[in-house]
């Protein structure tokens, strides 16, 4: 009885899988929004009516989709920046981490490219939900480093974002620069990434000194700074 168990579950994993794999390869050029049910169950072999036996509709496939595309880049970007190297040598390999994943999944970044922004609320929402971890866990390992010495909550979580927007943006770009299939432009991309990022790690390193001196001059300065702009 429990073989029989294993194998029928070990179908129904096979079959769930199949589907993400046709709607994958059918939002390669199209949104979520308007695939079809019927189109993805015809491109796995089963009934429509089976579709619901692995998902309850569209949205939660798209879901499935999201966790998929995004869940192990977390770990690797995570990892990286875990490490108390030089900050040019963990954004290289972090940079690095992004074009490989981009080269290996172009299909899944293409499809949270489009689909951050689309018609399919509960997918939109994953997405955001699925940043919001990776900014936490970046975060994390931000406040970890010796640099981020007395940073306060708030401000560790602003540059943990500013560093997760930059590397989604960098793997959207990378993808376009892959299909595009102009000479150099994938290495463009990743130069222009690198110095991104380098760019925020110096403001970082000078941050704390920017709020202590704002600290000290109190509102009536800051006032008459942004009146001097």
């Amino acid at each position: 009885m429990s073989h029989s168990l294993g194998v029928r579950q070990a179908q129904k994993q096979k079959t769930r899988q199949a589907l993400l794999d046709a709607a994958l390869g059918l939002l390669e050029e199209q949104s979520l929004s308007s695939l079809g049910l019927r189109e993805v169950t015809r491109m796995v072999g089963i009934a429509p009516t089976a579709f619901y036996r692995h998902f309850r509709d569209m949205g939660e496939l798209g879901v499935a989709l999201v966790e998929e595309a995004l869940g192990s880049l977390h770990v690797m970007v995570r990892a990286i920046l875990a490490e108390q190297d030089a900050a040019e040598e963990r954004i290289d390999r972090t940079v690095a981490v992004v074009e490989q994943h981009v080269r290996q999944h172009p299909l899944h970044i293409r499809f949270v490219a489009r689909e951050r922004h689309g018609g399919v609320r509960a997918v939109r929402q994953a997405i955001a939900d699925e940043l919001d971890r990776f900014a936490e866990e970046v975060a994390a390992a931000l406040k970890s480093q010796p640099v981020s010495e007395g940073w306060c909550d708030d401000d560790v979580r602003m540059l943990a974002e500013l560093y997760v927007d930059r590397l989604v943006t960098t793997a959207a770009a990378l993808l376009d620069a892959e299909e595009d299939g102009a000479e150099g432009a994938a290495g463009q991309v990743v130069r222009v990434a690198r110095r991104q990022l380098r760019l925020i790690s110096i403001g970082r390193r000078h941050w704390r000194e920017e709020r202590e001196g704002k600290g000290e001059k109190g509102e009536k300065g800051e006032k008459g700074e942004r009146q001097g702009e």
